[in-house]
Order: C-alpha cells, then sequence, then structure tokens
C-alpha cells in the first residue's frame, strides 16, 4: 500500500470516528465549543498570501491574535482564548491618562476654589443675632442615616486617591516593600467599606427623598444662584435647589453609579461574568464617577462647616436657631410655626 492510500484511509477512519461518536452522544449533552475550522485556515491562507507578497510581513496571524475575541481553550479559564488583549492598553490610557491627569487637576482646581472662597468671604455669618430659640431640623435616624453615609465616603475617597494617585507621590518617599503594605490595606479598607456606603445611600435616599422633590420655587433659587451673585435673600422649602442637586446628582446618581462599578470591581455580583474587559469598563466607571463625587461632596462639606454660620449644629445635634432657619430656609421656617411641620 502507498503513502498515499495509507494517509487516506487514516483521514477516512478518522472521519468515521468522529460521526460514530457524535451520533452516539445523548440528545441533552450541551454542545461543546469547537474550533472554527474555517476561520482558521481563513487567517492562515492570508498568512501565506501575505507572506508571498510581502515576506516577513506577519499582520494577518498578529491581527488574529492582537484582538479581544475568545478563540477555543480546552481549559476552565476560557479568557486564556485571548492572547492579546489589546483593549487593556485602552484601558491604561484612560486610567494614567484621562482619569489620573484630569482628574487629579479637577481636585487640585475645586480644592483651590473652595480656598479661594473661604479666603475671600470667610465663614457666612447670619445677618440677624442668634436668638436662642431652637427648633428641631433633623430626627436622631436621619442624622444617623448622615453620618453613616459621610463617614463610609470619606473612608472610601481617602482609600480611593491614595490607590489612584498614591505611585505618584508616597511610592517615591516610602519605597515599594513599605508602600506595597500600606496599598493592600488601603485596598481592603476599600473593598470592605463599598458595601456599607451603598447600603447608606439607599438608606439616605428613602429617608429624605419626599423633601427633595423639585417645586416651583427651586426655579426662582436657580435663577439667581440661591442669591449668591446678587446678595439678596431666596427663600426655600427645609432643602434649597442647590441641595437638591447635591441629593439627586450627587448621592443619588454618582452614589449609586460608583456602587454599582464597585460591586463589579469587588465581584459579589451574581450570574455575571468576570472577563478583563468587564473589569477594566467598571473600573473606569468607578474612577470617572468617584472623581466627580467627591468635587462635589467637597463643596457640600465645606458649607456644611465652616463655610456657613450654624449650618453644622443641626446635623450636630438636630436643632439650629430659629434665625438660622428662617434667614436660610424661611418657607420651611414658616411651615414649621405654623404647624404644618411638626417639629
Amino acid at each position: 500500500m502507498t503513502i498515499k492510500k495509507l494517509l487516506a484511509s487514516v483521514v477516512l477512519s478518522l472521519a468515521a470516528t468522529v460521526v460514530l461518536a457524535q451520533n452516539a452522544a445523548p440528545a441533552a449533552q450541551p454542545q461543546v465549543e469547537s474550533v472554527n475550522i474555517l476561520e482558521v485556515n481563513k487567517d492562515a491562507q492570508a498568512q501565506r498570501e501575505k507572506a508571498e507578497s510581502q515576506p516577513a510581513n506577519n499582520q494577518p496571524i498578529w491581527k488574529s491574535a492582537n484582538s479581544d475575541k475568545a478563540h477555543y481553550v480546552s481549559i476552565p479559564n476560557k479568557e486564556a482564548g485571548v492572547l492579546i488583549q489589546k483593549s487593556g492598553q485602552q484601558w491604561r490610557l484612560i486610567r494614567n491618562g484621562v482619569i489620573t491627569v484630569y482628574g487629579g487637576w479637577l481636585l487640585v482646581l475645586a480644592a483651590g476654589a473652595i480656598l479661594a472662597m473661604f479666603v475671600i468671604k470667610g465663614t457666612i455669618k447670619l445677618k440677624e443675632p442668634m436668638t436662642g430659640r431652637l427648633m428641631k431640623r433633623f430626627s436622631s435616624v436621619e442624622r444617623f442615616s448622615h453620618w453613616l453615609m459621610a463617614f463610609s465616603f470619606v473612608a472610601l475617597a481617602i482609600t480611593g486617591l491614595l490607590i489612584l494617585f498614591g505611585k505618584h507621590f508616597l511610592l517615591p518617599i516610602m519605597g515599594g516593600s513599605a508602600y506595597g503594605a500600606l496599598l493592600l490595606v488601603m485596598k481592603n479598607i476599600h473593598n470592605f467599606t463599598g458595601p456599607l456606603f451603598t447600603a447608606s445611600t439607599v438608606l439616605f435616599f428613602v429617608i429624605f427623598v419626599k423633601d427633595n422633590l423639585p417645586t416651583k420655587d427651586d426655579l426662582v433659587w436657580l435663577a439667581s444662584f440661591g442669591g449668591l451673585l446678587s446678595g439678596k435673600h431666596i427663600a426655600s422649602h427645609r432643602f434649597n435647589a442647590g441641595e437638591k442637586f447635591w441629593f439627586w446628582g450627587g448621592v443619588t446618581i454618582l452614589g449609586l453609579v460608583v456602587s454599582g462599578s464597585g460591586w463589579v470591581l469587588d465581584m459579589i455580583v451574581p450570574n455575571l461574568e468576570y472577563w478583563r474587559g468587564t473589569m477594566q469598563l467598571a473600573n473606569i466607571i468607578h474612577g470617572v464617577a468617584a472623581i466627580l463625587m467627591t468635587v462635589m461632596a467637597m463643596g457640600h462639606i465645606y458649607i456644611g462647616s465652616i463655610g456657613m454660620q450654624g449650618a453644622l449644629q443641626g446635623m450636630k445635634t438636630g436643632y439650629v436657631d430659629e434665625a438660622w432657619g428662617k434667614e436660610h430656609h424661611e418657607l420651611w421656617y414658616n411651615d414649621v410655626k405654623s404647624g404644618k411641620i411638626q417639629k
């Protein structure tokens, strides 16, 4: 028997074995992913043609290898079917370029603007002297939900900023070993605090949403930017339009985006395939939303602490002076005084 006939016999035997195996397989057996022979042959043919016209040009093979498409592998880790994940370089450029550079400058500019406002205007004082008569502004449950969210957010912000920017200013000072240990601690604090922040955000929303619904009076406040430009007092309900913008834009939308992307990065979302591309996209969304939320929170923290006289007292004790309530939230003050809102 010639070699040609021998090879033909072997090929026919293999084909018959495959057919018999397929016919013998149970009907309910799940279909196993197979190699796309046509696609492999197409890449090989393209490479042969390129080798004839342009020797040493491996573009077709590299085009197939440098792709995010997962090819067939026989091991449990299906990501091994991606030889070179080209989107990884795109993620690296966005994370280390757009987010780190522009996000860092945004944080610096926001901090500079707040510092300049404090230097120029100082603490916003009441126009009328304190009366000594207190009115209840926040219940104990409301203050608990606020401080729970506030402390968890501050922990996440500090650890997150160290993770994102620490290598630029801490690594040269501390060295690799000490900085690596610090980063491990920061990462664990960040990961375990995340679910607590999500829970506190949901609780905060449920408690305060009724007082943050938009009203026509908010348009008047927005038109004059709360009287900041004109210096004229603008009456508002329990929360003014600026505070409502923080509630809806900062706490609710950005808070949920940060939480959702963080849960993906923590790999605790059920029934989700954690491919590298999925994690990279979640990381970009998480970084952008976290920086924007931090910038907004800086303004909120400033106004609620040293930026405005008497503002911190309300969240610390639950009570504010009547002069403060009338000057900053006159419509709410009138509702409380008339008995429409119970103290």
